[in-house]
């Protein structure tokens, strides 16, 4: 990490103020609110399968026209095309992180290692996941709620809205929000005067950390969480680590699609 101190970048500090909090947090709640919605939902047992598919779609839209709303890339310097190389870089590194340890490629080289990451490395530890079925693999148990995004079930549109939501909208409110807004606010309430280049190590790795956690594959978030925020602070804005995000988050997609390993979703 000795690259991310004392970058001086093209990066600029504006005066912000709760524009930019709302900025960076409504998006990101607005996501949360629907996957705490559907969760009440399930627990009443009223929420169909087709819902699922639905909700993303919608929740898509909405927080994507939120984004547009609030504008928060107003407070950062534009995406320079030179960061392009390292966004990239970055983000096909951490697909091959997310999928490697669930291939078949991994259970022939390291059957037990495939049971153990399952078992200790995926939420809850301890616990075998309820879409890996050692039996099975690499397929999906049948009726599995996973199989609701499936072109056979969904229909294309909405297994595509699903892809693009996963990549274009979420990948880019989940930088604005860990890497444009938790890393400097953990440093400053007034988290817009802290430039986003200067690294400090207690906020970057309880960041990782929350990002980790937020995801069930919680040990390849956690490296996910480290590469985007390597990459926020080494080009002092949020827009390189939203193009490795996305890019991620794409690559993932085409895999479930290709490989109809829907679990990933």
């Amino acid at each position: 990490m000795a690259e991310m101190t004392g970058q001086r970048r093209e990066e600029t500090v504006f005066p912000q103020g709760p524009s930019a909090l709302a900025g960076h947090v409504v998006p990101f709640a607005g996501w949360l609110a629907v996957i705490l919605l559907l969760q009440v939902l399930e627990h009443f047992n009223i929420c169909p399968r087709s819902l699922y598919p639905w909700s993303y779609a919608v929740k898509s839209v909405a927080c994507a026209a939120m984004f547009l709303f609030f504008k928060p890339w107003r407070f950062y310097p534009a995406f320079q095309w030179r960061h392009t190389g390292i966004a990239l870089g970055a983000g096909v590194l951490v697909a091959v992180i997310w999928i490697l340890p669930e291939t078949t490629l991994f259970g022939r080289w390291c059957p037990a290692g495939l049971d153990f990451y399952h078992r200790w490395l995926i939420m809850m530890p301890g616990a075998l996941p309820d879409y890996f079925d050692p039996a099975l693999f690499p397929a999906l148990p049948a009726g599995h709620l996973s199989w609701a995004y499936s072109p056979t079930e969904a229909g294309w549109g909405l297994t595509v809205m699903k892809l693009l939501g996963s990549a274009v909208v979420i990948a880019v409110i989940e930088e604005f929000f860990f890497r444009g807004f938790l890393y400097r606010w953990l440093r400053r309430a007034s988290f817009w005067e802290v430039p986003l280049s200067a690294f400090d190590a207690q906020a970057f790795w309880t960041v990782v950390a929350v990002f980790g956690l937020e995801h069930d594959r919680w040990l390849a978030g956690c490296a996910a969480g480290a590469v985007y925020g390597w990459v926020a602070i080494r080009t002092g804005g949020v827009w390189a680590s939203a193009l490795a995000h996305g890019l991620t988050n794409f690559l993932l997609g085409v895999y479930v699609i290709v490989s109809r390993q829907y679990g990933f979703w």
